[in-house]
């Protein structure tokens, strides 16, 4: 099993009687882009803040690296690198002397780890000139350099892509992946912006109403099926092909869909299906995957709720 570098167990909040995050529990291992998924006011800012040790837990435990948030802080906070809301820098400094400044902060961070850093986020050619020449997007990534200057295990960020332009969102979004894939950082990473968290995430936890509503891998652009996946078959005899698939799999929901035949099978069922289809003389012509976007799935998955 992988090492998980953030636990949640029951997180809870109450303020003034009202229950803001309820019950939440998820694990985040190591080198993963994790997102908090849901529409503004559902909570996630709220376990953020938690998270990072800004606001108290109502119950419930957090854990970094296996350090309580409530019982270690110290322990458990040096682990974590984060961006709450937008990062705030001295705007009359250029990004060097910040990152400077924000250096003497820890102890042990070098010149070296400052240049590491700065190079990590594509920064080199702008590190000496004042913040207040940045567009958001570079400010955004000197935020995420200063964050990292201590060498955190993970790195968390709410709503990271806030006011960018899509050029600047597409240029976060390869710093993050390149950090959790060659650095082993894990991120987590907080949006109401379903379209690029399937593009950014490994999973995203679904958050409606301070509740976890579901967590969903994400491979390849698209969540995973929870049942398998609905598969398209383009056959000569779709008629036959639909008894034929019924009788042999009763569970995979086969219909004809446009001519075509279409059921519900795992990745290995597929490949058996098409077998028995072709071993009965029938020509398939086509096999594709009916695959669902993460924001069809959100819809599908908090339909009836209210979004507070």
């Amino acid at each position: 099993m992988a090492d998980h570098v953030m636990e949640l167990r029951g997180v809870t909040k109450r303020i003034g009687g009202r229950t803001i995050v309820d019950d939440l529990s998820f694990d985040v291992p190591k080198g993963e882009v994790f997102g908090l998924l849901g529409p503004n006011g559902a909570g996630k800012t709220t376990t953020i803040r938690m998270m990072v040790g800004l606001m108290s837990l109502s119950s419930g435990e957090i854990r970094i690296n296996g350090c309580s948030i409530a019982r270690q802080f110290e322990q458990a906070v040096r682990h974590v690198g984060a961006i709450v809301e937008n990062p705030e820098m001295y705007k009359f400094l250029s990004g060097y002397l910040n990152l400077k400044h924000f250096a003497r902060m820890y102890a042990g961070i070098t010149e070296a780890r400052i240049r590491e850093v700065v190079s990590l986020v594509g920064l080199e050619q702008r590190i000496n000139d004042k913040v207040k020449t940045y567009s958001l997007g570079m400010r955004q990534r000197l935020g995420v350099a200063q964050a990292l200057l201590h060498r955190p295990s993970v790195l968390i960020l709410d709503e990271p892509t806030n006011g960018l332009d899509p050029a600047g969102i597409r240029e976060l979004r390869d710093y993050l992946r390149r950090l959790a894939g060659e650095e082993g950082i894990s991120v987590i990473v907080s949006s109401h912006l379903l379209a690029e968290m399937e593009l950014m995430c490994d999973r995203a936890a679904i958050i409606q109403n301070g509740r976890l509503v579901d967590i969903r891998t994400i491979k390849g652009g698209q969540p995973d099926h929870p049942r398998g996946a609905a598969v398209l078959f383009d056959v000569d005899r779709p008629e036959e092909a639909l008894a034929l698939l019924r009788d042999w799999a009763p569970e995979a929901r086969a219909e004809l869909r446009g001519g075509a035949l279409q059921a519900v099978l795992d990745r290995e069922r597929i490949a058996e299906a098409n077998a028995l289809l072709v071993g009965h003389r029938m020509k398939v012509y086509g096999i594709r995957q009916l695959t669902k976007s993460l924001e069809d799935t959100f819809l599908e998955i908090t339909r009836g709720e209210s979004i507070v």
